[in-house]
């Protein structure tokens, strides 16, 4: 299996399908023409990539040693499809230049909402307390619609405070040449953006508030959810605005990546709660009409090639507190909080351990280390196989990324390597991710 590239060119006629016009007139939202569906992503990484989320290295760090030649691996996965309508322009592993300085605080300002209190969930209220939550949320999504120099596209967003800041994904709005939001009540508003983070694939955008003001999220604390807890999703899919589905957290921490030169989501929710192109920045909300997640992925079953039923992600509400408060008071994010090993790393397999001679069929072929970082430091050298990060096994340059996508910054981590045929565990104090 191949990866789209960067201008959306199927490397392979695999996954060609996925971008030719739909016949369904639904998928285009209520009055467009309908346009090619979201470009198919694959979950398996291509060399050289960084331990996921890839770090750039300097232009003066020492490339993989010739003549030796390094191969690829094919792993076969689960592909995630990104979960907007309309033409895919592309990921650039970099932040977006602000159109709207923002002058205020970061901190979010979430006023006061005039929708009244979800009651308690007790054992004969469900309904009740799902048509609550739904009035007290709906108000706050938004959908979003953008014109590119190809074409249109829409999404959804969440209003995150009253000064008339919305969060959404940034393959939402990437490309964008003019960005307007229809509101709960039919309104459409002209929307600038304010700043955007593809490596999260976030982006705010801004409004100016109608004088009735704005009706605002609640941001509740992603790293307090259980697996089984019930959760609504609230967006536009395939067009139709303020749909809800709902449906259960299937699992937590789950690093989901959106394929070559996409984002790396650390942590993220998995729900069953439908999700569809279109819900893409949408609302994923608890029974108290907390917003707890932003659906940003769905996936597609490889050998059918269709949607995998009830499995969908989202980027956990912690993690978007951190970056829109960062976009909302200087336009970019500065501050990562990923931890970073600074290596580039190829999958292992036997067909790569034949070909390099290798000692092992299986684990992280360090390709190159950048200067100064935390490999660097422990010693760690092109060449070297990883095999275990602290208590878990890498098996191959995504269970390295796994490995790595739970710890902060600062953390010290044991890492076994094989050097020819010597297995040796070294101690790694973990950098940072720098913002690019």
């Amino acid at each position: 299996m191949q990866y789209y590239n960067s201008n959306d060119e199927p490397t392979s006629s695999y996954l060609a399908p996925y971008e030719q016009e739909p016949t369904l007139p639904y998928l285009a939202a209520p009055g467009q023409t309908p346009i090619p569906h979201q470009a198919t992503l694959e979950s398996t990484p291509t060399p050289p990539l960084a331990a996921r989320p890839p770090e750039s290295a300097p232009q003066d760090a020492a490339p993989p040693r010739s003549p030796r030649r390094w191969g690829t691996a094919l792993v076969l996965g689960l592909l995630l499809v990104v979960l907007n309508i309309g033409l895919f322009a592309g990921w650039q592993l970099g932040r977006s230049s602000t159109t709207t300085p923002a002058s205020t605080t970061g901190t979010l300002q979430t006023g006061t909402n005039s929708t009244a209190p979800v009651p308690a969930l007790s054992g004969n209220n469900t309904e009740a307390v799902r048509e609550a939550v739904i009035a007290k949320v709906q108000p706050m999504v938004v959908q979003v619609n953008v014109t590119t120099s190809s074409g249109n596209q829409l999404g959804s967003g969440v209003i995150i405070d009253r000064r008339g800041y919305i969060i959404t994904n940034n393959h939402v709005i990437n490309g964008a040449t003019s960005i307007n939001v229809v509101l709960n009540d039919g309104r459409k508003l002209s929307a600038q953006l304010v700043g955007a983070d593809a490596t999260d694939d976030l982006a705010v955008l801004k409004i100016t508030p109608p004088a009735n003001g704005l009706t605002v999220a609640t941001l509740g604390d992603s790293s307090k959810l259980q697996v089984g807890q019930d959760v609504l999703a609230i967006g536009s899919p395939l067009g139709f605005s303020q749909t809800v589905t709902n449906g259960i957290i299937s699992a937590l921490n789950r690093t989901a990546s959106e394929g070559q030169n996409g984002a790396t989501l650390p942590n993220a929710i998995q729900t069953d709660a439908p999700i569809n192109p279109g819900n893409s920045g949408g609302a994923l909300v608890d029974l108290q009409g907390n917003l707890i997640g932003i659906p940003t992925l769905g996936a597609i079953d490889p050998e059918f090639r269709t949607p995998a039923n009830g499995v969908g992600f989202a980027i956990p509400s912690n993690r978007v507190k951190l970056i829109a408060e960062q976009i909302i008071n200087t336009g970019k994010v500065t501050h990562t909080g990923r931890a970073a090993l600074g290596v580039s790393v190829i999958s292992v397999n036997a067909n790569l351990a034949a070909q390099d001679n290798l000692s092992v069929d299986h684990g992280a072929l360090i390709a190159s280390v950048v200067q100064n970082s935390a490999a660097a430091q422990a010693g760690l050298r092109a060449g070297d196989v990883i095999i275990q990060v602290g208590s878990q096994a890498v098996n191959d340059a995504s269970s390295l990324g796994d490995a790595l996508a739970s710890k902060n910054p600062g953390d010290t981590v044991s890492v076994t390597i094989m050097r020819g045929s010597q297995q040796l565990t070294v101690n790694a104090t973990l950098g940072e991710l720098q913002a690019g």
